[in-house]
Parts: C-alpha cells; sequence; structure tokens
C-alpha cells in the first residue's frame, strides 16, 4: 500500500462481507507501516532455513505469510533476512513469531509483522511446509489471497480490492 492507497478501515467499511480481519497482536517493524500484496506461506517452527531460501527468490510484489507456531523463544527473522525480502522484492512479511535486530530492521523501507524481539536466532535444520493454509491471528492465510496493512490493522481478501474504484472512501 502506497500512502495514496486506501485504506483498511475503508476496505473493511467497503467489504466487511468479504474480508478476515487478523486479531491485533502483531507490533510494527521496518519503515513502512503500510504494505500489500498478494500473499505466499511458509509453515516453520524456530527455523530459519526455509524462510531464507523463499527471500532469497524474487518475491514479486509478494508479501510472505510465516506461521512460526507463535513461538516466543526465538527470532525468525533478522536484518539480513529483512534485507534479503527487500533486495528480491517482496512487499513485506507477517511472522507469527518473533525478529532480532529490530533497530536495523526499522531502517529498512519494508514493512514487517511480528509479534516481538527476542535476541536468539533459531536453527537452521531445513524443516518446514512452503504454500500451504496456516492459521493464525483468528484467520487462516490462504497462498494467493491479497493482506492489506497499514496502522489500524491487517486484513485478508480473496481479491484484489485496491483496484476497484467503487470504494467509499469517506470516514
Amino acid at each position: 500500500m502506497q500512502k495514496s492507497a486506501v485504506s483498511t478501515a475503508d476496505l473493511y467499511d467497503a467489504y466487511s462481507q468479504n474480508v478476515q480481519v487478523c486479531e491485533p497482536a502483531f507490533r510494527a517493524f521496518g519503515d513502512k507501516t503500510d504494505f500489500s500484496g498478494p500473499i505466499r506461506t511458509l509453515k516453520v517452527f524456530e527455523d530459519f532455513l526455509l524462510i531464507k531460501q523463499t527471500l532469497e527468490s524474487d518475491g514479486a510484489g509478494h508479501v510472505l505469510v510465516i506461521d512460526g507456531g507463535g513461538s516466543l523463544r526465538c527470532a525468525m527473522l533478522g536484518d539480513k533476512l529483512a534485507q534479503l525480502a527487500l533486495d528480491n522484492n517482496w512487499a513485506g512479511l507477517l511472522i507469527n513469531g518473533c525478529l532480532r535486530d529490530s533497530a536495523a530492521i526499522s531502517t529498512l523501507p519494508i514493512g514487517v509483522r511480528a509479534l516481538a524481539t527476542h535476541p536468539a536466532r533459531p536453527s537452521k535444520q531445513g524443516g518446514g511446509q512452503t504454500d500451504i493454509p496456516v492459521h493464525f491471528a483468528g484467520v487462516v492465510f490462504h497462498p494467493g489471497q491479497f493482506l492489506y496493512a497499514d496502522a489500524d490493522g491487517i486484513l485478508l481478501s480473496e481479491t484484489d480490492l485496491v483496484g476497484d474504484a467503487s470504494i467509499d472512501v469517506g470516514t
């Protein structure tokens, strides 16, 4: 989402029957608070190898949704992986888990949401699953859905809602 894009509040008002709203459990990191795009999903637990491998590929403007099982015992992302996401055209990241290097990540022009920070790094054994439905924050994330994030929250839609010129942007 650009600053001129429609807000999540406006999208909710226009499409409340067609969107899912994530529970407000995530803190904003990264220099971009507004971001959106079609999603890709990962399911991993306290392991970052699959995250690194995925972020090495061209994100093509997608948002990577990482279900880290809600673990608060280690970080799933650090500044090097956040930079990798930025370099490879990922629109943002949503992490059901922690990150580290938050001061460095806060300077990067990418949107990142996570539960908290933690200084410990995860393992790199390579377990996990790619592009499967994942469930957390009260919603089910399906690959290909569209995610919209801003200061008011995170919405999911089956289709791209921003291109719809009929949205009433009144408050």
